[in-house]
């Protein structure tokens, strides 16, 4: 077939397939996949509210927290979470307010931006370490999440975290942050 005949027969299956209505509906379901199981479900509902809903059994203190850090946090966070390479964890700063809308440079630390503690638990249990996200047992996150609010000066030293004492930490910058109080679509309140 020459070059000039090949054109002309894919204009013309071009005109016919334009040309064509669309009548059949797209499928309701493509075959791909399949639906997720109930276990595999509960896998990943594991979301963490600020006021502590969903938050397991187990607790950690700073002392608990230290060694896991050293394992398997320190080396992309540094060996008292102000070093990097990665995010800096640790940090207050001295200034009172908060800076952070006239100095975009200011590390966006535990201890002086986040408003929950419960979200730095949450964080951690389903991120960390980024090789194996979802690997540190519950005891390893409330130790970690003890040993980061210690490092921040948020807790003392000796203070146990578990699902009671983990929602009544006050963070430093919560006064800065506006709660949601929209409704859910379930019409449940959002914590």
């Amino acid at each position: 077939m020459t070059r000039s005949r090949l054109h002309a027969v894919c204009a013309a299956a071009l005109v016919v397939t334009l040309a064509t209505p669309i009548s059949a509906q797209a499928p309701t379901r493509f075959g791909l996949g399949r639906a997720a199981t109930p276990d595999e479900i509960a896998r990943l509902d594991i979301d963490i509210m600020p006021d502590g809903t969903g938050l397991p059994a187990g607790r950690g203190t700073s002392a608990d927290g230290a060694a896991t850090y050293a394992a398997k946090c320190a080396r992309c966070h540094g060996p008292t979470g102000k070093e990097g390479p990665n995010d800096v964890l640790v940090g207050r700063l001295p200034a009172e307010g908060f800076p952070f809308s006239q100095d975009p440079t200011l590390p966006h630390t535990i201890g002086n931006y986040w408003p929950h503690a419960t979200t730095v638990f949450d964080y951690i249990r389903r991120a960390m370490p980024p090789t194996a996200p979802g690997s540190l047992t519950d005891e390893e996150v409330y130790g970690l999440t003890a040993f980061l609010l210690h490092a921040n000066a948020v807790i003392p030293a000796g203070a146990v975290m578990d699902r009671n004492t983990l929602p009544a930490v006050v963070m430093p910058a919560r006064r800065y942050f506006t709660p949601d109080t929209r409704k859910q679509s379930a019409g449940k309140p959002r914590p």
